[in-house]
């Protein structure tokens, strides 16, 4: 997909909620109506590609938030987020804009991914995994730490710090950061657990001791047939726990770790961009006064 140079994969949903939360919702539309998420994703996008100009750039999308085959294995997975009508709880002022930040992208040009059934993480673990060069993954979703892979070139920008203070991610970051193998994040993310997703993880095992059985033996698998095996080097107390939870240990990885092979066509998202329907483009950005934000990143995608 990506010659020379980079593919950088948005996060869309992480970026657009940093957006709204961090771009005051006065920022309005000529009736009135909140841009500020919109404006803000806008910016976001023109400050990337400006600052860390990529050979291809995707917008992933969520067509699912809260897949049917991770619910099966674990089903309080996101369900502290579910609103009434089982959709993800989100802002109305919000909701009501992801609808024009999908639009607007399409008629610029930018290639915009998602597969029915999966999350974008899926997603994006899915064109990094067919992409034969380096990959920039843009996100503020510590998940994707299990992504990098320095044999490959592929890295996360964490947003955490904000876009003028990205965080580059790779194997060695993962390792200073939760002291295990750069490799291991998954195993050790279903270990800790997560309460922002409703991952339980192993009850009395926290940061630290799941790092512990990350580097003694290497993965879940490795301390399933440990304890099968009766085999000792367990930190003090961990193997009583470890046992009580052990069809929790044997569904965890089928829900963190991101599915690299969901059925997405092939994506060409080559920069420079060709305006898609510049017509309607013009449009959208008058009816919700996009004003500057809509000119940079037109130009910055479309002259890349």
């Amino acid at each position: 997909m990506a010659g020379v140079g980079s593919l950088m994969l948005l996060d869309t949903a992480s970026l657009y909620f940093r957006a709204f939360f961090g771009v005051p919702e006065n920022v309005r539309a000529p009736d009135g109506t909140p841009v500020n998420a919109v404006r803000g994703l806008l910016d976001m996008i023109t400050r990337l590609v400006r600052a860390r100009p990529p050979a291809a750039l995707v917008a992933c999308w969520d067509a699912d938030w809260r897949p049917a085959f991770r619910v099966a294995a674990i089903p309080s997975y996101k369900a502290h987020r579910l609103s009434a009508d089982g959709a993800e709880e989100t802002p109305p002022a919000l909701a009501a804009q992801v609808p024009v930040i999908e639009e607007v992208l399409r008629a610029a040009g930018l290639a915009v991914a998602g597969a029915p059934g999966f999350e974008a993480d899926d997603v994006m673990a899915t064109l990094a995994a067919r992409s034969a060069g380096p990959v920039d993954v843009v996100t503020g979703d510590r998940d994707l730490f299990q992504l990098v892979d320095d044999a490959r070139g592929v890295r996360v920008l964490y947003t955490l710090r904000g876009l003028m203070n990205l965080d580059v991610i790779d194997e060695a970051a993962v390792t200073a950061k939760y002291d295990i193998p750069g490799r291991a994040y998954a195993d050790f993310a279903a270990l800790r657990g997560d309460p922002s997703d409703g991952l339980p993880g192993v009850p009395g095992v926290g940061e630290k001791t799941a790092a512990a059985l990350i580097r003694t033996f290497g993965s879940i698998e490795g301390i399933t047939t440990a304890l099968d095996a009766g085999h000792g080097g367990f930190p003090r107390g961990s193997r009583d726990k470890l046992e009580k939870v052990r069809d929790y240990l044997n569904v965890a990885l089928s829900v963190v770790k991101v599915v690299d092979d969901a059925p997405l066509p092939e994506v060409d998202g080559t920069l420079p961009v060709t305006l898609a329907d510049a017509e309607r483009l013009t449009e959208l950005g008058e009816r919700w006064g996009l004003g500057s934000s809509l000119t940079r990143f037109v130009t910055a995608v479309s002259q890349a």
